[in-house]
């Protein structure tokens, strides 16, 4: 076992007590997440464990005092500063002020938005840097939500005219015809977390005025066929329930001047048993292509609540213990 001591200074009962929470509950949510000991008197804090995990625990808990001048920590913020400061990112910790300074920030209307961990930051300059992307992995792990900040980032950077937002539509099969509604009402369910990380970033009227002048597209894959799309920021969310002619098809749209970026999570495949995921075999097909990014996620990059990474492992597990015989 190791051990570490550390100091917090200034010595504050107030910023303290708001580090460790209501009965020392911020500690317990650390000591669990790392497991680590952590005992302490005033500001003097005894931390054991593993190697690594003891130095994030130390990273974690020295941001987090940094943050308790100025607001009330919750369960939330430690969750996140733990992400921040994973164990991965301290077995590399001498190089933690060079990845520090090199971090991706997007500034938008609505605040700044960054990648919380090695994974995501790694995500983001792929995003700035490569032309078509990949970003696969579990639920909860921002692949959608960072895609949507690098498109309106380019869009507020004049680096593209339009943004286009894409998904599948496999619960109706594609076909929309017997839903009642126009079209946007009969795409919308399917395209609301799109919807929602925009109005997040740039604001309900914003977003509107910007469909209304088709600077922001969003459709269903299907709409896709046949056009070329240039200076145009393109996502294609779900791409998990593509089939394997609709991934190629959306591919070979990406004009001059644009990005792509591919999202899914190859566990969660809605379609008919007898189809083969698109995304599942794309990713075979340009592994090896030059100009391509692909970022995988895991679980320990789920930046929703803990339950949601617990539940994602237990699945992982499960299915991992239960494969049947081939």
């Amino acid at each position: 076992m190791y051990s570490e001591e550390i100091t917090l200074l200034p010595s504050d009962n107030g910023r303290l007590s708001n580090l460790c929470g209501q009965f020392d509950s911020h500690l317990r949510q650390i000591e669990t997440r790392l497991k680590v000991e952590i005992a302490n008197r005033g500001n003097h804090f005894k931390v054991t464990g593993g190697d690594e995990s003891v130095k994030a625990a130390c990273a974690v808990m020295h941001k987090l005092f940094e943050s308790t001048g100025q607001e009330l920590l919750t369960p939330e913020q430690v969750h996140l500063a733990m992400q921040e400061s994973s164990i991965d990112d301290a077995v590399n910790a001498g190089h933690a002020d060079t990845e520090l300074n090199n971090h991706v920030m997007i500034k938008t209307k609505r605040g700044v938005v960054k990648g919380r961990g090695t994974n995501q930051q790694n995500y983001l300059k792929k995003i700035m840097s490569h032309d078509i992307n990949f970003g696969v992995g579990p639920a909860g792990t921002g692949k959608t939500y960072l895609a949507v900040a690098c498109a309106v980032d380019a869009l507020q950077a004049e680096k593209v005219r339009r943004i286009i937002l894409v998904r599948p539509a496999v619960e109706a099969g594609e076909k929309l015809g017997f839903l009642p509604g126009d079209m946007a009402q009969k795409v919308d369910p399917y395209l609301r977390p799109l919807y929602d990380a925009l109005y997040e970033m740039l604001g309900y009227e914003r977003v509107e005025k910007l469909i209304e002048r088709d600077v922001i597209e969003v459709a269903p894959l299907a709409f896709m066929r046949g056009r070329t799309l240039n200076d145009s920021f393109i996502i294609l969310d779900e791409a998990q329930n593509t089939t394997v002619e609709q991934i190629k098809m959306f591919l070979t749209r990406v004009g001059f001047g644009s990005t792509a970026v591919v999202t899914g999570d190859v566990t969660q495949i809605d379609l008919p048993s007898e189809k083969m995921s698109g995304l599942r075999h794309v990713l075979q097909v340009l592994k090896d292509v030059e100009g391509i990014s692909f970022t995988f996620f895991a679980a320990k990059d789920v930046v929703r609540h803990p339950l949601v990474q617990r539940i994602v492992l237990a699945y992982e597990a499960f299915e991992k213990n239960n494969k049947p015989p081939q």
